[in-house]
C-alpha cells in the first residue's frame, strides 16, 4: 500500500542539485526485519548481555510505538531506555576490536534498493544527513564495509567513545533518541552551509517522530517519506497526516522512491 501527496510533489521542483536528504538508519536504510545498530554493537558480549538488552527492548519498545501517551512521558522513558543500554555496553566491557568484529558478523541488512539509493546520492553529490537514534560507530562501519559512505554524508548519532587502549569510556554526551532526534542548532552547525545552499529536503524515516528531523518551519519545502513498518492498519491514517508519502508492505522500499523521484 502507498499514499502519495502528488500535488505537493508536483509543486516542488526537486532535482539532484537543489536537494538535501535527511534520513534515519535503523528500519529505514535497513530492512524492517534487520538487526538494529544497538544489537549489532553487542553481538560478542555474551548471552547474559543479550538477555538484558532484550528485556529492555521488551519493556520500552511498546512505549516507543505508543502514540497515545504524552511526548513528555515518552521522552522520559526513551532517556531511561537509551541510558540503560549505554550502561550495559560499559558493564560488559565493549572494546573497539569487539565492536568491529560484531559489525562484521552482524545481521544488518539493507532495505531493498537502499544501497543503490545511497550510491546514487554519492554519484550525484547530493548531501545526505543520516540522523539516527542508533549507534553511530555501527552505521559508519556498516556503510564503509558496503562502500556506500560518501564524502557528502554526515552521520549524526550516538557515538561510543573509547580510550587509547580501545576500551569503552562512560558515555557523557546528550543521547539522541526517538523524541529528540532533530536538526537542532547544535547539530545544524555541522551542515548548515549545505542546508542553506540547497532549497529542498527529502526526509525519510519510519517513526512518526521522524518528521521532526527537519524543523517545522522547513516542512513546506520538504517531502516527508515514511516506511510504515509496524501496526500498519492502526497507524496508517496517523502517518498520512504527518507524511507526504507513506509506503507499507511490498511498496516500502527505495526502488519505489526512485520511481517517484526519477531525477535523484
Amino acid at each position: 500500500m502507498k499514499y502519495i501527496n502528488e500535488k505537493k510533489i508536483e509543486k516542488l521542483d526537486i532535482n539532484s542539485n537543489n536537494l538535501v536528504i535527511v534520513i534515519d538508519f535503523d528500519r529505514t536504510i535497513t530492512a524492517k526485519t534487520s538487526m538494529d545498530s544497538w544489537d549489532a554493537s553487542g553481538l560478542l558480549l555474551g548471552k547474559e548481555f543479550k538477555e538484558k538488552l532484550e528485556k529492555l527492548y521488551i519493556k520500552y519498545r511498546p512505549i516507543e510505538l505508543d502514540y497515545e501517551i504524552s511526548e513528555d512521558e515518552k521522552t522520559k522513558k526513551m532517556e531511561e531506555w537509551y541510558k540503560s543500554c549505554m550502561d550495559l555496553y560499559e558493564e560488559y566491557n565493549l572494546s573497539v576490536s569487539k565492536l568491529e568484529e560484531s559489525v562484521e558478523k552482524s545481521r544488518l541488512v539493507f532495505r531493498k534498493g537502499a544501497k543503490e539509493f545511497l550510491n546514487n546520492a554519492i554519484k550525484k553529490d547530493i548531501p545526505v544527513i543520516i540522523l539516527s537514534a542508533g549507534i553511530g560507530n555501527v552505521i559508519e562501519m556498516f556503510l564503509k564495509k558496503n562502500d556506500c559512505l560518501g564524502k557528502n554524508f554526515e552521520i549524526i548519532s550516538n557515538f561510543l567513545q573509547f580510550d587509547d587502549l580501545g576500551n569503552i569510556k562512560p558515555f557523557d554526551g546528550e543521547l539522541i533518541h526517538t523524541t529528540n532526534k532533530n536538526l537542532n542548532k547544535k547539530h545544524k552547525n555541522k551542515i548548515e552551509e549545505e542546508l542553506e545552499k540547497r532549497k529542498y529536503r527529502i526526509l525519510i524515516g519510519d517513526m512518526i517522530e521522524d518528521e521532526k528531523m527537519v524543523p517545522k518551519e522547513d516542512w513546506n519545502r520538504t517531502i516527508k517519506v515514511a516506511f510504515l513498518n509496524a501496526k500498519i492498519e492502526e497507524n496508517v491514517e496517523l502517518y498520512k497526516k504527518s507524511f507526504d508519502i507513506v509506503l507499507t508492505n511490498e511498496n516500502a522500499n527505495f526502488d519505489e522512491l526512485k520511481e517517484i523521484f526519477p531525477a535523484i
